[in-house]
């Protein structure tokens, strides 16, 4: 009996951590509306790792951390302290919490080559302030990736579940889950036409953008769209650094005002 409570007490993970899948660590409060102080993260994530390196060997995790704005990353000098190099993905691309595809892939195969060493082998995952949408995301794709979930929805609603009602309403503005959904399917081709992963860079044009319901951004039951799109220079190959592709000009003749009383649908040309 003493045997079958140990092996019980060895799968659950360390207090302070969430297991969001077979050997998928997550830091709990990555799933809180609560912002650590900087004085306290430090006692925070290094009482956690005391527990995990007692129970688990320092070689058997691989340490991922979706960074916050800050150059001085305090999260990744915590690590450091323990000997563990965490693996960081900036979670933010102009202003915006999202992941390039190319860091979208190099996350998926990077624990998916791990995992798949050994069964032993952990993934521990940790999300700074702010960064919900982006962990959300990545998340759901790991367990689709890894065919763990077969249905992106539900991968996505699994993770969702973990969050206390309106953690996503307060890291993001705009619901993240339409983008978050397309995203997966992109994902899910993998399996279905390995070729098509990861999706080849080419160049794409943008005609218009449909708006499906008006929105009310004015607080009388209308808006005025402005679009601002990043990316790539297509026309400079080997610079990957964002620029300014296409922005509304702000006058009178583009920048006009939609009501829901007046509009079902609002399309807006862009030609980028």
């Amino acid at each position: 009996m003493s045997l079958y409570f140990r092996r019980l007490f060895n799968r659950r993970p360390p207090a302070g951590l969430v297991e969001i899948s077979s050997n998928i660590l997550v830091f709990d409060h990555c799933f809180s509306t609560d912002m650590l102080e900087e004085d306290e993260l430090k006692p925070y994530i290094g009482g956690i790792l005391k527990q995990l390196l007692a129970r688990y060997s320092i070689d058997s995790l691989m340490v991922f951390n979706f960074e916050g704005g800050k150059k001085n990353n305090q999260t990744a000098r915590i690590f450091s302290g323990y000997n563990m190099s965490a693996m960081g993905y900036p979670r933010n691309y102009e202003g915006c919490p999202l992941l390039t595809l190319e860091m979208i892939h190099h996350f998926l195969r990077s624990s998916e080559s791990w995992l798949s060493l050994s069964q032993d082998n952990y993934l521990l995952i940790h999300s700074e302030y702010g960064g919900w949408p982006v962990l959300a995301f990545a998340l759901a794709a790991l367990l689709v990736y890894l065919r763990r979930c077969k249905d992106e929805r539900k991968a996505l609603e699994m993770i969702h579940k973990y969050a206390p009602p309106g953690l996503v309403e307060l890291y993001s503005p705009l619901d993240p889950a339409p983008s978050h959904l397309r995203y997966l399917k992109y994902v899910s081709r993998r399996h279905k036409s390995p070729e098509l992963w990861p999706p080849a860079d080419r160049t794409l044009n943008l005609n218009c953008a449909i708006i499906r319901t008006v929105p009310n951004f004015d607080g009388e039951g209308g808006c005025r769209p402005i679009f601002r799109i990043y990316g790539p220079d297509p026309l400079a190959p080997h610079d990957s650094s964002a620029k300014v592709l296409f922005s509304t000009p702000k006058t009178d003749d583009f920048v006009q005002l939609y009501t829901q009383e007046d509009s079902e649908i609002i399309k807006i040309n862009i030609r980028c």
